[in-house]
């Protein structure tokens, strides 16, 4: 019996379907480069208030516009990038997640600088338990509450609970060692 009701859920959809896809392919996969976490974390922001299904059938649609989540040029966006950003009905249209987006990839440029990577910044990080992480995120990035911070540490391997034990895709990410896996 799966407790996780992600996997419950995504157990009897057809194999082409964006979210049965996403839960056996990605959901809950350690993710190695710093684009493809900074594009995930842009993802969580942008479901806020919305079903992820909406997010993960636009989800092509924002590695176009947003540059295939290069951190470098979102770093560097312009008002006209807003702009366009703002006017792109393949995307969520939300100006403070547009900002958050642009923000947030300053900040990444940052820990990049300071400790290598983004990705290096999370490992130092670990582990901490959800209400650290999510202070901490609070700290760095905007609009980055509890379950925004949750669903990226748990979308990313970072925090456990993306998969249920039972389910056929845990084996496959635990012999990838994510963290969440470090100290049990």
């Amino acid at each position: 019996m799966m407790e996780n009701t992600y996997c419950k859920h995504c157990l009897n959809l057809p194999d082409h379907s964006v979210e049965k896809i996403y839960h056996d392919t990605q959901y809950g996969f350690p993710i190695n480069d710093d684009n493809e976490l900074f594009g995930r974390l842009i993802l969580e922001i942008n479901q806020a208030g919305l079903s992820w299904i909406t997010i993960l059938k636009k989800q092509d649609n924002f590695v176009e516009a947003y540059d295939k989540f290069n951190i470098q040029k979102i770093a560097g966006y312009t008002e006209n990038d807003r702009e366009r950003l703002l006017s792109n009905a393949g995307i969520i249209r939300n100006k403070l997640k547009v900002n958050a987006a642009i923000y947030n990839a300053n900040v990444i440029l940052g820990l990049q600088e300071e400790y290598g990577s983004f990705k290096n910044w999370l490992d130092l990080n670990h582990p901490l338990s959800r209400e650290e992480w999510v202070k901490l995120f609070k700290t760095k990035f905007k609009f980055t509450g509890g379950e925004i911070t949750n669903e990226f540490l748990m979308s990313t391997g970072y925090l456990p609970g993306a998969h249920s034990e039972n389910c056929p895709v845990y084996s496959s990410i635990a012999a990838m060692n994510p963290k969440f896996l470090e100290n049990k």
